[in-house]
């Protein structure tokens, strides 16, 4: 979503909406529309300032994305190791 690069899924970390929040879904079990983007924070924020999350999951409004940034922040600690 971000770069629009393309990428085998496993690669990708993918999002769904809960309430107002898009949030992480790391097993890919939780239920509702899904978009996919690269766990780096570079393509979260082209993804953020492009404004792609409310186009891709087809709502209104915006959508906090802090806790989706806690969690690409963290597999970047994570990687770093």
């Amino acid at each position: 979503m971000g770069c629009r690069e393309r990428a085998a899924k496993d690669d990708l970390l993918r999002i769904v909406v809960v309430g107002t929040q898009c949030v992480p879904d790391r097993r890919g079990t939780l239920p509702g529309r899904g978009a996919y983007t690269h766990p780096s924070l570079n393509c979260l924020d082209l993804a953020v300032r492009r404004r792609a999350f409310p186009r891709a999951f087809r709502v209104q409004g915006p959508l906090d994305s802090a806790e989706l940034r806690r969690a690409v922040e963290t597999v970047a600690v994570q990687a770093s190791l």
